[in-house]
């Protein structure tokens, strides 16, 4: 533990690091306070009386706030937060796997990834133009007493500029984070719109559990060993083993063979994206069957997001998703071709086909638990929720918003330690490195 006070007190040492640190700070800072600035001419008083009165009954609501800090049940200025963002990047990522136009612009190294980089900008705007009239006319009017009652074509055309220009301005924020700050910046904004309904929730769970504080130990280690799980899992990787080729040098070759080289293929190597995909669509039926008042089976068994039925079809769902999503993103083909022009192979394996064959086998085992994994984490605030833990805080047991935290964690604590590490400190975590941190000997082809 004098260790690690230690090296917390090192990194106020690195004058770069610490300038960083305290932009990112100052960044987020600015983002926190755009989510409270409200549009113009909305009454503050009604919109508080609503979050008051609701709470977190409604789970869409909820999960939509989180990820935006608070500003859509705020009806503030970044009430779309980065969300537009990230739906246009995950667009654009799907039209780089059909669309050969992206496809060379992706090849084309900086060049193409600035115009992917504008591209992805102009879809932003696009998508913040069509949901801004729609959160206005479906979420904050349903708010009563929230809208002015002259709501002229100024006012709209005022409100929904306001809100394009705050969901892109958290946009910039972000990425003046990743350039100038610590981590990843659009990461780190959605991280700290998570974290910001933590401590109340938490205040919330002991307030309802005030006579049982055994209870609240327990939720407490129990959260700590699902952090630990999700660690091991979200950096577990799979490494083949690989031989290389002997190599000139002057004029001797040397060999190389003895060298201990690598091929991480990641257990979770799709990440949350089965996760946004299957809830998204899940969305779809809960959004459509939440306005009627009379239904049959389906509404029922879908409407209720804790129920089992729900949970099933979502596990179902992610399974499917993350085997398709990992189809896109690992390419077996591309990876064995880089290993046969860089005169690298698999020991017992024929480079070419077999070797693509060999890395396709793997990866489909591999995906397997990976994708169980990623249900059972997006099921787990259901099952919190089973065990009478209260709404809004079953959700830091599972889902889309612990996967964003530990991985958002563990990208920070990777840049801070390589900063540490470069001026001949010692890393942020004793004994060890952060995992996510590759060695010059592990090889990572196509991803």
């Amino acid at each position: 533990m004098k260790r690690f006070i230690q090296n917390i007190k090192n990194i106020w040492k690195v004058e770069e690091l610490r300038k960083r640190i305290l932009l990112t700070l100052f960044l987020i800072l600015v983002y926190r306070i755009g989510s409270f600035i409200m549009l113009p001419g909305v009454n503050a008083d009604a919109v508080l009386a609503n979050a008051s009165r609701k709470g977190g009954d409604n789970v869409l609501e909820s999960l939509l706030s989180m990820f935006s800090g608070g500003g859509f049940t705020n009806v503030s200025i970044m009430a779309l937060g980065i969300m537009p963002y990230i739906s246009a990047s995950i667009i654009m990522q799907l039209l780089g796997m059909a669309v050969p136009a992206v496809q060379k612009m992706q090849n084309e190294g900086e060049s193409g990834r600035k115009q992917i980089n504008t591209y992805t900008r102009i879809l932003t705007i696009i998508i913040c133009a069509v949901q801004a009239p729609s959160y206005i006319s479906l979420y904050a009017s349903s708010i009563q007493g929230a809208l002015p009652a002259d709501q002229s074509m100024l006012w709209w055309t005022t409100a929904v500029s306001c809100m394009v220009a705050g969901s892109m301005f958290a946009v910039w924020l972000g990425e003046r984070i990743t350039d100038k700050g610590i981590g990843n910046g659009i990461s780190l904004l959605i991280t700290v719109g998570i974290l910001s309904r933590l401590p109340s929730s938490f205040l919330s769970e002991m307030a309802a559990n005030k006579d049982f504080p055994l209870k609240i130990v327990l939720e407490i280690i129990v959260f700590m060993l699902i952090v630990l799980g999700t660690i091991l899992v979200v950096q577990g990787v799979r490494k083949v083993p690989l031989n290389t080729a002997k190599r000139v040098v002057g004029a001797r070759a040397v060999d190389e063979q003895g060298a201990r080289n690598y091929l991480p293929l990641k257990v979770n190597a799709s990440g949350v994206m089965p996760i946004i995909f299957a809830q998204a669509i899940m969305t779809i039926p809960v959004m459509i069957f939440s306005q009627q008042k009379e239904g049959g089976m389906i509404q029922y068994a879908l409407g209720d997001t804790h129920g089992v039925p729900y949970n099933a079809l979502l596990a179902l769902l992610i399974i499917v998703f993350t085997y398709f999503y990992t189809a896109i993103m690992i390419n077996p083909r591309k990876m064995a071709d880089d290993l046969k022009r860089s005169g690298g192979f698999i020991p017992g394996v024929r480079p070419g086909d077999e070797t693509a064959e060999y890395i396709d086998s793997l990866v489909s085992r591999i995906t397997l638990p990976g994708s169980m994994f990623l249900a059972l984490i997006a099921i787990l605030p259901s099952i919190a929720y089973a065990c009478n833990i209260t709404s809004g805080f079953e959700y830091f047991f599972g889902g889309t918003s612990l996967l964003i935290m530990v991985g958002v964690v563990l990208d920070t604590l990777q840049q801070i330690e390589s900063y540490l590490l470069n001026r001949h400190m010692d890393g942020l975590m004793e004994g060890s490195r952060v995992r996510g941190r590759r060695s010059i000997n592990e090889m990572s082809s196509g991803f």
